[in-house]
């Protein structure tokens, strides 16, 4: 009983002890990004590198920093036709599906074959395009 009471008293000194001698220093972040305040010489790596990862494909033509720049004659009748479109599938919207809107069942619209159903998701509506065979699915969540 002595002899574990003086090893555990041997290891308790040791412990207080060791925290005198243990020695630290403070640490310090350096960026790495020269824009940050890092080294100026790490540009051209940091370059590189964003350069290989980078998968987005450079536009063909003259210049890639030049816009589409339309007149405004142009803007006015884009304008105008995305008017008229949106009236005309409004109307068309009106005359097939009535003031209530969409009710569940199939409708035929031209080459359009749509299914309108209630789903535990919300309101699943189906568009097959029976020309092309192309099916598109839209999912109105409820609220």
């Amino acid at each position: 009983m002595k002899n574990k009471l003086a090893s555990i008293t041997f290891f308790v000194i040791c412990f207080c002890l060791s925290g005198t001698f243990c020695n630290g220093q403070d640490l310090v972040y350096k960026p790495v990004n020269p824009a940050f305040g890092g080294e100026t010489f790490n540009y051209q790596w940091l370059l590189s590198s964003a350069q290989v990862q980078n998968l987005i494909e450079e536009p063909e033509g003259d210049d890639i920093f030049s816009f589409n720049q339309s007149s405004t004659l142009d803007d006015f009748a884009e304008t105008l036709n995305r008017q008229l479109l949106s009236q005309i599938s409004r109307e068309l919207t009106t005359s097939q599906f009535g003031e209530a809107g969409l009710e569940e069942g199939s409708y035929t619209i031209g080459n359009f074959q749509i299914e309108v159903n209630n789903t535990t998701e919300g309101l699943s509506i189906t568009i097959l395009d029976t020309a092309l065979g192309e099916q598109t699915q839209v999912i109105i969540p409820f609220f």
